[in-house]
């Protein structure tokens, strides 16, 4: 798997990096935990996938603390102007990532979203692991992963994984990993029962609290044979992805599950012919309120692509 660009010496005063989203291709949850802060035990397996925000960090005048702005079509709550640039994710990164070294958080940061908010597909995870990897180069710190991994840890379950990309297992509470070579033949197993490739992204305007969704879960438990424990829950909440599902399925779409706490609804499905039908069946349903296309694995999940001096 192709790691992120390791971080050296300060090469400007602003940096771009690509942030991809991430589905569970399986996910099971166990009990939760006191001694992790009530989170539940995860089994699950992450992959990344062609649907990328946009994290721009450019570096401020020393003092100036830091600032936020967003941009996109789909921001959902991060729209609302009177909400607490703190509570973002990225800026967590940046906070935290700040106090553990002893820097100033003078950094700008510019967030292009086209990941869904709220969405289960980790792009506030994504954005805050950009973050963290793309001040590992601005400001020279040149961190191995295993220094970055425990502050992702601290700010989510599959930010840790959102810093290494391609496909991984986690286990604990999603951030204890195992990176999967994409020649392995595990990699391959998933290839066979249809679990790689091209994909629809059924999303919606409405958010599902990840939280709300573990609550629900230990309400009503997992459904049978269901790829993602979380699947019964998050439809009880939405019911409108459990018919995208069922949609997909009686189609004879390839594997079709719920994207982490929902509510995004993943179909497997060919490029191509079947997938455009697909679509038109959705949209003639309503089933979705926007469909996206994208493709796994990718890796890196994070990826510089420029540097302005």
């Amino acid at each position: 798997m192709t790691q992120p660009e390791e971080a050296g010496q300060p090469t400007g005063r602003s940096i771009s990096l690509d942030c991809p989203a991430k589905i569970n291709l399986r996910l099971k949850v166990g009990p939760s935990r006191d001694e992790w802060g009530s989170r539940h035990q995860l089994d699950t397996i992450y992959s990344a996938i062609s649907l990328h925000d946009r994290v721009d960090l450019t570096l401020r005048e020393p003092g100036s603390g830091f600032a936020l702005t967003l941009e996109g079509d789909h921001l959902g709550d991060l729209a609302d102007g009177h909400a607490d640039p703190k509570a973002n994710l990225a800026v967590k990164a940046l906070l935290a990532l700040a106090g553990t070294t002893g820097h100033q958080p003078d950094v700008s940061i510019h967030i292009t979203k086209r990941i869904p908010v709220g969405a289960g597909l980790a792009g506030g995870s994504t954005d805050a692991a950009g973050t963290l990897l793309g001040l590992n180069k601005l400001w020279g710190l040149g961190l191995p992963m295993t220094s970055l991994e425990p502050i992702a840890a601290d700010l989510g379950a599959d930010l840790p994984f959102c810093l290494h990309g391609g496909i991984c297992k986690g286990a604990d509470f999603g951030q204890k990993l195992t990176p999967l070579d994409t020649h392995s033949t595990e990699v391959a197993r998933l290839t066979e029962t249809g679990l790689t490739g091209h994909m629809l992204i059924g999303a919606y305007e409405k958010e599902l609290s990840t939280a709300r969704v573990y609550r629900t879960f230990d309400e009503v438990g997992a459904g049978h044979n269901d790829l993602n424990d979380l699947e019964l829950a998050a439809c009880t909440l939405h019911p409108r992805s459990g018919l995208a599902l069922d949609l997909a399925r009686g189609f004879g779409a390839g594997p079709a599950f719920i994207s982490g706490s929902g509510p995004s609804v993943v179909a497997m499905v060919p490029e191509g012919d079947r997938a455009a039908t697909l679509k038109a069946i959705w949209e003639r349903e309503g089933a979705v309120d926007w469909i996206i296309e994208a493709d796994s694995p990718v890796a890196p999940v994070v990826r510089p692509v420029s540097v302005t001096h």
